[in-house]
């Protein structure tokens, strides 16, 4: 027993999991939103990437600490592989694509992540509502002006081409 506290402080693991548990918490509305609307990637990936995306953040400054280079890697390796994952969410049949906005926000749910990570609450605050709104408000407005460049027949509209 007094082997294992020699390495585990208690103190120190208080505040990493009030942070990955404050980037779920803040990943919830968007995950639901995509959830319900999309059912490409919902609750369980949204809020994977965020905390992975913490944890990473957390990791690079027990390890590395403040210097900059070092945490630009970071901050690089994490948006190519967020990039990725949400490159799976985009599909194309012919010439329609789906999925850009999901996609776009399982890379902003990285970034609230990494925000968190690096105690910047008020910045993961401000994505996660500024993405919410976002896809609650511009969606169904896109979804208008698509329905309004069809024709009856339910074909596109050529001239719109």
């Amino acid at each position: 027993m007094d082997a294992f506290q020699g390495w585990w402080q208690w103190e120190e693991f208080w505040v990493p999991l009030a942070k990955l548990i404050a980037a779920f918490f803040l990943t919830m509305p968007i995950a639901w939103e995509r959830e319900h609307s999309t059912r490409i990637m919902g609750l369980r990936t949204f809020s994977l990437v965020s905390m992975a995306s913490c944890g990473y953040v957390l990791i690079a400054n027990q390890v590395v600490g403040s210097d900059a280079d070092p945490q630009a890697r970071i901050i690089q390796g994490l948006m190519t592989g967020i990039g990725f994952i949400g490159g799976g969410a985009i599909l194309k049949h012919g010439a329609n694509v789906r999925g850009t906005a999901t996609a776009s926000s399982i890379w902003m749910t990285g970034a609230l992540g990494a925000a968190v990570g690096y105690s910047e609450i008020e910045v993961a605050v401000l994505l996660s509502g500024l993405n919410y709104l976002t896809l609650r408000v511009l969606t169904p407005l896109g979804e208008r002006r698509a329905e309004s460049r069809q024709t009856p027949s339910g074909e596109d509209d050529p001239e719109d081409s």
